[in-house]
Order: structure tokens, then sequence, then C-alpha cells
């Protein structure tokens, strides 16, 4: 009789190594559980938490007999209209110029276009009431251009001054979406409608307009957005053209009404977070623009006499920027620019003494809260991309609230928040953070802020980079038996260092350029530079103020090179599994 023996099934596990195995896999699940906790309790205390309080209190019975004043009164119906008015034209001009210096770049055989493209990043690293100050110098009543060259008595202040200077201050931001969507155009598309005999102006108006289209909505809702949620530029230049961020603000540091700062901030709040919900909406019809990763043709230059009107239309706005932020440099070494333009050093003695501990405070303060945005920011984009499935879209808004809630209402929500600290139940968990019985200076409060509104640029950032790298580099690194966390560090992290490099840059000239948080958290225990440099324009000492802003994009531009040293001292991309696997033996 012959006995049949079945051979067992390979599963790929051996008996005795099965228990390691399921000791290995707990391991990884655990250090990923860590990370969830770590991250999602982030999002909670900085953001969620905060626009919590706002919504609980602008919706309490006591405030909303106030949403009935402000739709009855002429004069809060008025401030709504102002605040509508300035976004929409802000979006539209930012967006323009936007598109004019990304048409330059991606489109015209013209010299200098390095040139163009570094004096267009220059607001990104300036304080945003740096051009409002200069504008005032140059343009004001008395300024320069328009009263000493042109003998005009020009009032900037109003709806036309904030809509210049918030343009110019803005427009970097479309600038850098539409000229990476720009360079994705596939060429090809361009070609066929030249061989077909279209002319130049055919194919912007019916091949490349339509095919951007989407990506032209974008950028202007991003630039409405932030130009509604401004209060440093109102504050100084808005004199009586009032908006919803600078009553905000009145309601808190003039009359302390709390819940009138709620029913405002709600208000701002709900074109704000509508605004930034179509987002994806539109990002997502870029499939029109026939993106590809290998364009099957070439770009053809423009090298007609059509080139140069736009050139020198992109040059004109160029030379602007140059001329404030020139006015903003020198202003700081003379006694009163355009007035009395003698020679000296007292602005900067001034700032290197009594304003010394404000550069510290603020320096500190972002130092610490840069690295931790940036590890925080990665670490949230790496879960969202490679571990979390639909929870990674919750993720992924959560994060995103510290630049979607406008700063001005983020900070009203640290006030209701944690003026009185973090309550479960009739538990204590968290101390006060604002208010009369702060901890420490309000330096917690500060560097919270600080991270919640740094981390969407490095977890935006990050998250585009993990999605261009392959699984299989990550999957070899764990198949060798490395924890998830160990595998994204000396792996995925360097893969996506220029991410990092670019998240940490963002970081810190967020950190060190916030005024719209932080004014309402600052305390007399600890100054900030963006606090002293508003207190010193709105009180017309524009020397001191240009000193404070020298100083301060030095600073920034210092610590980006510092950044980028460090940074760059990663170990190169061949060297990664060797180091890697010296680290699993």
């Amino acid at each position: 009789m012959t006995t049949l023996v079945t051979p067992a099934r390979n599963t790929g596990v051996t008996p005795s190594a099965s228990a390691p195995t399921r000791r290995r896999t707990r391991r990884r699940e655990i250090s990923i559980r860590v990370a969830l906790i770590i991250c999602f309790g982030f999002v909670l205390v900085g953001s969620v938490y905060p626009t919590v309080a706002v919504l609980s209190t602008g919706l309490s019975a006591d405030a909303l007999p106030r949403y009935l004043d402000f739709i009855t009164s002429p004069l809060q119906l008025r401030t709504l209209r102002n605040t509508i008015v300035l976004g929409l034209l802000v979006g539209a001009i930012g967006t323009a110029i936007a598109f004019l210096f990304a048409f330059v770049q991606t489109r015209l055989a013209v010299p200098l276009k390095r040139v163009l493209h570094v004096i267009a990043l220059i607001p990104i690293v300036s304080p945003p009431f740096a051009v409002a100050t200069a504008t005032i110098v140059l343009y004001g009543r008395s300024g320069v251009i328009t009263h000493d060259l042109l003998g005009l008595e020009y009032d900037i202040y109003g709806l036309d001054g904030l809509v210049f200077v918030l343009s110019l201050s803005l427009f970097p931001v479309g600038y850098l979406g539409l000229l990476g969507m720009m360079r994705a155009l596939d060429p090809a598309v361009e070609e066929s409608a030249m061989i077909l005999g279209a002319s130049r102006w055919q194919i912007f108006r019916t091949v490349q307009l339509p095919l951007l289209a989407p990506g032209l909505v974008a950028p202007f809702l991003l630039l409405f957005v932030e130009a509604i949620a401004d209060l440093a530029n109102p504050l100084v230049l808005g004199g009586d053209y009032s908006v919803l961020a600078s009553q905000a603000y009145i309601a808190v540091n003039g009359n302390y009404d709390l819940p009138g700062a709620a029913v405002y901030s709600i208000i701002l709040l709900v074109p704000a977070l509508g605004l930034y919900v179509m987002q994806p909406y539109w990002l997502s019809r870029k499939v029109r623009t026939t993106v590809s990763g290998k364009p099957s043709g070439s770009v053809h230059l423009i090298h007609s006499w059509v080139r140069w009107p736009i050139y020198g239309a992109a040059w004109l706005v160029a030379l602007v920027i140059v001329s404030l932020y020139g006015t903003v440099v020198c202003g700081a070494f003379v006694r009163l620019f355009g007035v009395n333009n003698t020679l000296t050093l007292d602005h900067f003695r001034y700032v290197f003494t009594r304003g010394r501990e404000a550069l510290v405070d603020t320096t500190t303060l972002a130092l610490i809260a840069t690295p931790i945005a940036g590890a925080l920011g990665m670490v949230m984009a790496w879960l969202i991309v490679r571990h979390l499935g639909r929870l990674g879209a919750a993720l992924d808004f959560a994060g995103m609230l510290g630049i979607a809630v406008p700063g001005t209402v983020l900070g009203i929500g640290y006030l209701l928040a944690y003026r009185l600290g973090l309550y479960v139940g009739p538990v204590q968990v968290m101390p006060a953070l604002v208010g009369g019985s702060t901890i420490a200076g309000g330096a917690i409060a500060i560097i919270l802020a600080y991270v919640t509104r740094s981390v969407p640029g490095g977890l935006r950032t990050a998250t585009a980079s993990l999605s261009q790298v392959d699984r299989t580099i990550e999957e070899a690194s764990t198949s060798l038996g490395a924890k998830p966390l160990q595998t994204f560090r000396w792996v995925t992290l360097p893969l996506i260092r220029p991410s990092l490099l670019a998240g940490l840059s963002y970081g810190f000239a967020r950190c060190m350029t916030s005024i719209s948080t932080i004014v309402l958290l600052v305390t007399p225990q600890t100054r900030i530079i963006t606090a002293q440099i508003l207190s010193a324009a709105d009180s017309g000492r524009y020397g001191i103020a240009f000193a404070y802003c020298t100083v301060l994009i030095a600073i920034v531009l210092a610590v980006f090179g510092l950044i980028r040293l460090v940074v760059g001292g990663a170990p190169p991309l061949q060297r990664i599994a060797e180091t890697t696997g010296r680290r699993k033996s």
C-alpha cells in the first residue's frame, strides 16, 4: 500500500523564524502608531482645537445676536464688502503679475531671466509690511516720488494702496506655482498648432490659456484668501478702509471683546475655508494640461518683436520691487529718507540695543520651531503617502489648517483655547499658554503657532516628492529587517532632501516674518521683531522700522545658507544603501 504525502506549502517563514517576524511586525506597527499619535496630537493642539474654540465661542447663545447686528449694520456690511473687494482685486492683479513673470521665464527668448526670477522671490523673505512702509515713504502724501518728484498730493492710504502692496507682496506664491505648471506643459501640443499654421496669439488664446485655466484659478484662490486674512498691511496702510481682519484685531486688542472677535473670525473663516476646499477641485482638473514626465517636443521660444513689450512690463514690475526694497535698505542708513538723507547708524544702534531682546527672542523661537515643523511635515507626508489610506486625507486636511485658517483667526483661537489652559472634563491637561497666567512668557504659545503655520509648507513639498519616489526602494530596506522609521530616516529622507531644504527654509522665513497670529500672543516678557516693526511704522519711526526689516532679511538669508550647508552635508545618494546596511548589522 502506497502512502501519499502532500508536501507542505512554502509560506516563506520557517517555524523558528515566525515568532521573530511577528515581533518585528508588531514593532513596525508600534512605531507607525506612535508617529500617528504625535502627528494627530499636534494638529489637534495646534490648529483643530483653536479653530473649534473660535467656532464654539462665535456660535454660542451670547454671540448669535451679533450676527443680526452685523447684517443690519451698514458699517459692518461695508467692512464685509471691503474685504471681498480687496480679495478679488489682489487675487486678479497678483495672478496676472505671477503669470507675466512665469510667461517671461518659460516662453520668451530674452536675457537676464535669472535676475528677474530672483527679484520676484524677494518678497518671500521679507516682513509682510516692509513694502507698505516703503510705499508710504515713496508714494504717500509727502512721498519722495509723488510729492517731491511729481508734485502730487496723493493719498496712498486705502484700497488702492492695499491692492498695490498686497499684489506685490503675495504674487510670488502664485508665480512659483504657475512657473512649474508652464514648464510641465507638453510642447507637442503647441508644435501641432504651429504646424497647422496658428499664430503665436492664436496658440496663446486657444491652446495655452485653456490648458492653464485650472492652474490660474488655484493661485487666484490662494491670493484671495491671503489678502482677506492679512492683518499687518491694513493696520499700516488701511486708513479708513476697514476689513474684517483688522476689525477682529481691534475687537481683541482694543476692546477685549472675545465674542465679537469670534464673530468676525467666523465671518472671515467661511470664505477662507470654502475657497481652500475648492482648490483640490480646480487642481484635479489639471489633467487638461497634458503634463507628462517625458515631453515629446521642445519649447519654441518667442523671438519676434512681441517679446519686448511683455519683457518690458515684467521689468517695470521688477524695478518697482527693487525700488521698494532699496528704500527699505537705504532708509535704514539715513536719518529720514527723502527729507534728511544724512548717513547715520543710529537706527541700527537702536535695533541692537533697545531692540536686541526682540532679535534674540524671535531668532531663538524661530530656530526652535523650524526643525520641529520640518520634521513634523516630513513625517506627516510619509504617513499620508506611504501608510495611511482614507485616514491620510483627514491628516492632510488637519495639517493644512495652519495655512487655510487665517492667521488672525488662529491667533484669536489661541486666546480662546489656551488663556485658561486645556481641560479634558474637569482635568487640566495643559496649563495656560496665553493671557495673564502665561507660562514661559508666551514662548510656548508662540512656538506652537510658528510650527502650526510652518508645517503646511513642508507637508506639501514632501508629499509631492514622496509621490515621485518608487516604493520598491523602501520595500528593499524593510525586507532586510529595518523598522519603518529607520527606513524613513536612512533611505527616504536622503532621497527627498531638496524637499527638506525647501520645507526648512520656508518654515524659518514664515516664522521670522509672521505677524497676524503672533501679534495677539506677544507678552512683555517675549518680544517679536515683526511686532516691533509694526509699532515703529505705526508711530512714524520709519528709519527704525527699515533697520529692523534690513536686519530681519539678513538673518533670514544667513539661516538659509546655514540650512543649505547642514542639509547638504547629508550622505550622498550612492552611499545610502551602504549606510543603511551598516545600521542593520
